[in-house]
């Protein structure tokens, strides 16, 4: 069973903290829920559980557009009456879902094994589309900040000087147990990483994780382990020799890893993800790109 603790952080922040946690800041009689967990049966039981301790529930937040972040939100709106906000281009995956196992099968019509909750949530619709910056919605006042890496453009939201950053970090517990992280462009999940030891709060919540007060120390094993497994990736090239076919990559980083992969969703996250950190190395200079008898290559 689904265990979902409800957390206060402050007077007016609080958290469910679950396997994909869930953020809710209060202002008198309006309420707004940062990120929606999985499903349809998560959300029941945070409205549940706001209801008992009669908070409202007047707005949604969404971070980024993946399913395990806003799966819950079609019931949520069915439910309720919600003003829901998401950033610019992710936006377009909430109200199209069925956009991320396209992306992650390259384009083609997914395979109807795609085509489940933890890859595709429900359609929801989107009230007000928002980029990185300062925003005044209702009785909210908050700050938008840009975290990109995990997905294209990931928004983490700064309000009552607390941080719900959806993806931009992982805690040590979920590094070591999907050993490469899913990612969709190493610099720019760097870059975040980097921006996150600036932000000056009383804390920050992860979508994986606890809260932190300080979390910077936990950013930090972050950014190592990115560049260990970028590492790792030179290492494979130095192993298996200089040339490698994109497959032989993935086959080679999951195995260096001790990634096993049984069903196609997982395949296809992993194969991103090692795609990300390669990409950043043939951005840098260090890796190239060619095509031999129809077959990708990276060369070191």
């Amino acid at each position: 069973m689904l265990k979902l603790e409800f957390i206060k952080l402050s007077d007016t922040c609080y958290y469910f903290q679950a396997a994909v946690n869930i953020g809710y800041i209060n202002h008198g009689n309006k309420g707004m829920l940062v990120d929606a967990g999985l499903d349809k049966s998560t959300m029941k039981k945070v409205l549940k559980k706001l209801d008992e301790e009669r908070l409202p529930i007047t707005h949604l937040y969404i971070t980024h557009a993946h399913a395990d972040h806003f799966g819950g939100a079609a019931y949520l709106q069915q439910a309720r009456n919600v003003f829901t906000i998401a950033p610019v281009l992710e936006e377009a995956i909430l109200r199209n879902p069925i956009l991320e196992p396209i992306y992650l099968f390259q384009g083609n019509t997914p395979l109807d094994e795609l085509r489940n909750k933890f890859l595709e949530g429900e359609a929801i619709t989107v009230d007000k589309v928002i980029a990185e910056g300062t925003y005044k919605v209702d009785e909210f006042d908050f700050t938008a900040i840009a975290f990109p890496g995990h997905s294209e453009n990931q928004l983490g939201i700064f309000i009552d000087n607390l941080l719900y950053c959806g993806d931009a970090y992982f805690s040590e517990e979920q590094l070591r147990k999907h050993k490469i992280p899913y990612i969709v462009d190493a610099a720019q999940t760097l870059k975040s990483l980097e921006k996150l030891k600036t932000i000056v709060c009383d804390g920050a919540v992860p979508g994986h994780g606890t809260f932190e007060k300080d979390f910077n120390g936990t950013v930090v094993k972050n950014i190592d382990y990115h560049f260990a497994v970028l590492s790792s990736v030179a290492e494979v090239f130095r192993e298996k020799g200089h040339s490698l076919s994109h497959e032989e990559l993935i086959k080679a980083m999951c195995k260096k890893w001790n990634v096993q992969l049984t069903h196609l969703s997982g395949f296809l996250l992993y194969r991103t993800a090692v795609t990300a950190y390669v990409t950043k190395l043939v951005r840098d200079g260090e890796v190239t790109t060619q095509i031999i008898d129809n077959t990708l290559v990276f060369n070191m």
